[in-house]
């Protein structure tokens, strides 16, 4: 099989992976916040937290937050992964 070739079935099966659980899963996606913060008030109602936020960003610019920090690591990851893998195929000089 051709290198093109499989290149495009690598990415249909990374689009399906990404597509095909929003299409099956119904109900909303929640975070983990929320869910612990469901917790903590089933396990102790009374419990008031220690501190408060010093802001409330909207969610849209939480949510852009976020995957502005999975985008910056992605990047640095592949980066390094990168400057290792060039620096191992670069040719040794002979004594």
């Amino acid at each position: 099989m051709k290198t093109w070739k499989k290149n495009v079935w690598i990415l249909v099966v990374v689009v399906l992976l990404a597509v095909l659980p929003l299409i099956f899963v119904k109900g909303e996606f929640g975070g983990a916040d929320g869910a612990a913060e469901e917790a903590i008030q089933e396990i102790a109602p009374t419990y008031e937290p220690w501190f408060a936020s010093l802001m409330e960003p909207p969610a849209e610019t939480e949510s852009m937050l976020f995957a502005l920090q999975a985008a910056l690591g992605a990047g640095f990851i592949g980066y390094v992964i990168g400057l290792y893998k060039g620096k191992a195929s670069k040719p040794k000089p002979k004594a």
